[in-house]
C-alpha cells in the first residue's frame, strides 16, 4: 500500500504541474492584457507595469519564474489591487469551504437516505416520488434554482434574510448548491443498493435470519457506498471552490466570486492561484477517496 500511495502522490504532483502549464500558456495566448482598461493608460505606464510583474519577458521565461516562486510558496500579488494572493485566499476560502462542506454533507446524507429508501421500496409511491424529484433537480441548472429560491424565500415571503457580511445565513445557498449532487447521489445510491441487495451474501444473511435492519445497514449499505465515495471525492473539492454562480447570486464573498472577478479583470496571478488551489484540492480529494475504499470494502487490494 505504501508504494501505491507514493505512486499516487507523484501522479498528483505531475497532474497539478500539467494543469499549471496549460492554464498559464492558454491565459497568455488570449489577446489583451491585465492592464487594458476603458480609460487607456499611457504606453510608458503599461511598460513599467509589465516590467514590474515580469510580463515583458518571453512567456516561457515567465512560466519558469512563476513556478520557482510557487515552489517557495509565493503566489504573488494581484495585478489589480496589489494585495497578496495568500491574503485573498485566506480571507475568501473559509467562506467557500463552509458553504461547500455544508452543501456536500446535506447532499451525501439526504442522497444516501433517499436512494436507499427508493431501492427498498422499488416501484412504490415513495420510489416514484424520489425518482421524480431527483430527475427534476438533476435537470434544473443551479443558477435557475438559486434565483427561484432568492425570489420566493427572500423577496416574496421574506422568510430568510439575504446573505450579508453581518447576517451569514447559509440556508438558501446550501440548498441551491446541494440540490444537484443530492439528486445524483440519490440515483447512485439507489442503483448500488439494488445491486447489493441482489448479491449472494445478502441472500445468505436473509437465510440465516439476520435482521432486516442489520442486513441493510451493515452489509448492503456499506458495500453500496463505493460509487458514492468515488463521486463525492472530486465533487467536494469542486463544490468548495466551484460555487461561482451561487456565490455571485447570493452575494457570498467566497473564493468562487473572487475567481469570477479575476477572469473578468484578467488578473493573471489570481487566476493561476485559484486554478492551482482547485487542482490541488481535486487530486488530494481523489487520493483520500481511493484510500477510503479499503475501509469501506476490506476485499479491495492495492497493487
Amino acid at each position: 500500500m505504501g508504494k501505491y500511495v507514493v505512486k499516487r502522490i507523484l501522479l498528483a504532483i505531475l497532474t497539478v504541474f500539467v494543469i499549471c502549464a496549460i492554464t498559464f500558456f492558454l491565459m497568455h495566448a488570449v489577446p489583451g492584457g491585465p492592464f487594458n482598461r476603458e480609460k487607456a493608460l499611457s504606453e510608458a505606464t503599461i511598460e513599467a507595469l509589465n516590467a514590474r510583474y515580469n510580463l515583458d519577458k518571453p512567456v516561457g521565461e515567465q512560466f519558469i519564474l512563476y513556478m520557482k516562486n510557487l515552489l517557495h510558496g509565493d503566489f504573488g500579488v494581484s495585478l489589480k489591487n496589489g494585495r497578496e494572493i495568500k491574503a485573498i485566499i485566506a480571507e475568501s476560502f473559509p467562506i467557500s469551504a463552509r458553504l461547500g462542506i455544508s452543501a456536500m454533507i446535506v447532499a451525501l446524507f439526504l442522497g444516501t437516505v433517499f436512494g436507499s429508501t427508493a431501492a427498498l421500496m422499488r416501484n412504490k409511491l415513495p420510489d416514484r416520488l424520489i425518482v421524480f424529484f431527483s430527475t427534476l433537480f438533476t435537470a434544473v441548472p443551479s443558477f435557475i434554482l438559486a434565483t427561484l429560491l432568492l425570489l420566493v424565500f427572500c423577496i416574496q415571503l421574506q422568510w430568510v434574510p439575504v446573505w450579508s457580511a453581518n447576517s451569514h445565513n447559509y440556508f438558501l445557498p446550501v440548498l441551491a448548491l446541494s440540490a444537484y449532487p443530492m439528486a445524483y447521489i440519490t440515483r447512485l445510491s439507489k442503483t448500488s443498493m439494488l445491486d447489493a441487495l441482489s448479491q449472494d451474501y445478502i441472500r445468505t444473511a436473509r437465510a440465516k435470519g439476520v435482521s432486516k435492519f442489520k442486513m441493510i445497514f451493515k452489509h448492503a449499505l456499506r458495500n453500496s457506498l463505493i460509487p458514492v465515495i468515488t463521486y463525492a471525492g472530486p465533487q467536494i473539492a469542486y463544490i468548495i471552490t466551484g460555487s461561482m454562480v451561487i456565490e455571485t447570486i447570493f452575494t457570498v464573498g467566497g473564493l468562487g466570486s473572487k475567481f469570477v472577478g479575476a477572469i473578468t479583470n484578467r488578473d493573471y496571478t489570481l487566476i493561476m492561484a485559484t486554478t492551482i488551489f482547485l487542482a490541488s484540492l481535486m487530486v488530494i480529494a481523489n487520493l483520500i477517496c481511493d484510500l477510503l475504499y479499503k475501509l469501506v470494502d476490506p476485499r479491495i487490494k492495492y497493487d
